[in-house]
Formats: structure tokens, C-alpha cells, sequence
């Protein structure tokens, strides 16, 4: 109870921010709509039959929210809205059967981590292949990290639609691959970097002894290199599948695609719908949290197998 206090008292003051901005927001858009049915928005005093009270937009005769914390079209949707267009589009649609469903947030869901999943493969293999080449070779040491580092300044937004057209000339068919590309774009740096730290962790003293022992290098990497890289491996691997997400919803983005949560995103902006927007944005979130749970318990479990400390 004591680890969970910080986290619900952080969150408690997120929402009570967030159900702040909430009034300032959507005010206009309410000022707008009362003014469209005929009524004159006026300061607090008057009686004038048709006139609407600017306070009265906001809290209600007896001390209830109003209109700008329910308006069917905000700029700014309250957490009530967003959890409301959450089920909606997800529980509610499994209990009717329909979790498969185009409107279905859980279809999207599975769109976008099959593209993940397989850029978060991708670059992971990379990832770990050029750390191998790094720690053994000076020449890709020299070679591949700086321009490994070079590669992570070009901002995604602007390379994913190169990618895509790129992949669409070369005759690469289909939406999943181009997005794990994308995907695997992002993922492979922080893997590279990790297990080129976590390679090169042993002591000199323990090099030393494994070659008093005779042993290949082959040998070495499997007894002593690999093993203390793995927990800088599963580090690097929490954050590749975060970045890897990120990577598949912005690579939805300009493909021009109907499926997955970047296109929801994209569909919610163009028809001016918030609550598809931020429903697609927490379902993303929520997404990336289960991942990361998943491999922070392998992290624990192959740790616990090896016999180091959880």
C-alpha cells in the first residue's frame, strides 16, 4: 500500500489538473453553442428571461457541472468522458461480440501491436548484432555507433514517409511491413547502446581468468559476456517496446491507413472527434503499459533462473 500511495497521489493531482483545464477549454465552444440557440451570454445579475449566466455554463443552480464538463463534441473531454468512450469501444463491444469490429478499439489494438511486435523483433535482432560487431571489431566500433547516433537525429515524423515510399517502389506490398520498419527504426538504438554496455561489463579480471582457462572466444561470450549483459538487455528491451509502438502509431500516419490507433488518431482529428482521439491515445498507453509489464516479468524470471538478485 505504501509503493502504491506516491503513484495514486501523482495521479490524483494529474486528474485534478486535467478536470481544471477542462472549464477554460471548452468554454468558448459552449459560449458558442448558447449564443447559436438564441440566448445572450451575459455577466451574473441579470434576469433577462433568455440570457445565460456564464457561471451557469459551468456549475448549475444546486452546485452541479454543467455544460462544459458534457458537452457531446469537446475540445478538452473530461477522464469520465475518456473512460466512457474507452468502454464503449472496447468492453462494451466484447460483450456484445463485436471485439473484432472496425468501431473497436481492440481491433485497432491488435492491428497496431502486430506491426510492433514485429518491428520490436526486428530491431532487437539488429540491435544486439551490431553490439556484438561493436564489442568484438574496432572497426564497427568506429564505424557503426556514430552513425548509430547520427540515425537518431533525424526525426521520425519526417523519415516515415520516405520509408513508405521507399518501401512502396521497391515492391515491399502491404502496410505492416513499411510500419515495422518504422517501428524497428526507433527500437534498435537504445537495444544497441544497452547491450554494447552490458558486453563490454565484465572485468578485466574476469577476462583474464577465462583465458588462463584456455577458452575461445566464443567461449567467453557465451559463459561470461552474455549473461552480464542480459539484465541491461531486458532494460534496453522496456524501452525498445515503448519506442517501438510509438514508431507503428506514427507510421500509420501517413500510409493513409483505416486500421490500427494511429489511424484512429488520424480519423478523430479530421472529423474534429477529441474523444476518438484521446480514447485511440490512452488505449496506446495502456497498450505499452502490458508490454512493458510482460517484460519486466521474463526480466524477472530469467534473472530468478540465473541466479542473480530480482
Amino acid at each position: 500500500m505504501r509503493s502504491l500511495l506516491p503513484v495514486l497521489t501523482v495521479l490524483g493531482i494529474l486528474v485534478a489538473i486535467w478536470y481544471l483545464a477542462v472549464a477554460p477549454m471548452n468554454l468558448r465552444g459552449v459560449l458558442d453553442q448558447a449564443e447559436r440557440a438564441g440566448a445572450t451570454v451575459i455577466p451574473e445579475g441579470s434576469v433577462a428571461r433568455r440570457d445565460v449566466h456564464i457561471w451557469s455554463l459551468i456549475l448549475d443552480n444546486r452546485g452541479h457541472v454543467a455544460a462544459v464538463y458534457d458537452m457531446k463534441r469537446p475540445r478538452l473531454p473530461t477522464p469520465v468522458q475518456v473512460g466512457g468512450e474507452l468502454w464503449k469501444t472496447t468492453g462494451e463491444m466484447a460483450m456484445k461480440g463485436r471485439a473484432w469490429s472496425k468501431r473497436s478499439l481492440i481491433y485497432h489494438g491488435w492491428i497496431t501491436l502486430q506491426s510492433t511486435l514485429l518491428g520490436f523483433l526486428l530491431g532487437t535482432t539488429v540491435g544486439i548484432i551490431g553490439a556484438v560487431a561493436i564489442t568484438y571489431s574496432r572497426v564497427a566500433d568506429m564505424s557503426l555507433m556514430p552513425w548509430a547516433i547520427i540515425s537518431q537525429t533525424i526525426p521520425i515524423v519526417a523519415l516515415a514517409p520516405m520509408i513508405i515510399v521507399v518501401s512502396n517502389q521497391v515492391g515491399i506490398e502491404g502496410r505492416t511491413l513499411p510500419k515495422a520498419i518504422i517501428s524497428a527504426y526507433l527500437c534498435f538504438f537504445p537495444v544497441l547502446v544497452s547491450m554494447v554496455k552490458g558486453l563490454r561489463s565484465p572485468r578485466l579480471s574476469q577476462l583474464n581468468l577465462l583465458r588462463t582457462y584456455s577458452a575461445t572466444s566464443a567461449q567467453s561470450f557465451l559463459k561470461l559476456r552474455l549473461p552480464a549483459s542480459v539484465p541491461y538487455l531486458f532494460t534496453a528491451l522496456k524501452v525498445g517496446i515503448a519506442a517501438a509502438l510509438v514508431g507503428t502509431i506514427v507510421g500509420e500516419l501517413p500510409t493513409g491507413a483505416i486500421s490500427g490507433l494511429g489511424a484512429r488518431i488520424l480519423i478523430g482529428d479530421q472529423f474534429g472527434n477529441s474523444l476518438a482521439i484521446w480514447s485511440a491515445l490512452f488505449s496506446a498507453a495502456i497498450l505499452a503499459g502490458v508490454l512493458v509489464t510482460a517484460l519486466d516479468l521474463a526480466q524477472r524470471g530469467v534473472l530468478k533462473y540465473m541466479g542473480m538478485r530480482v
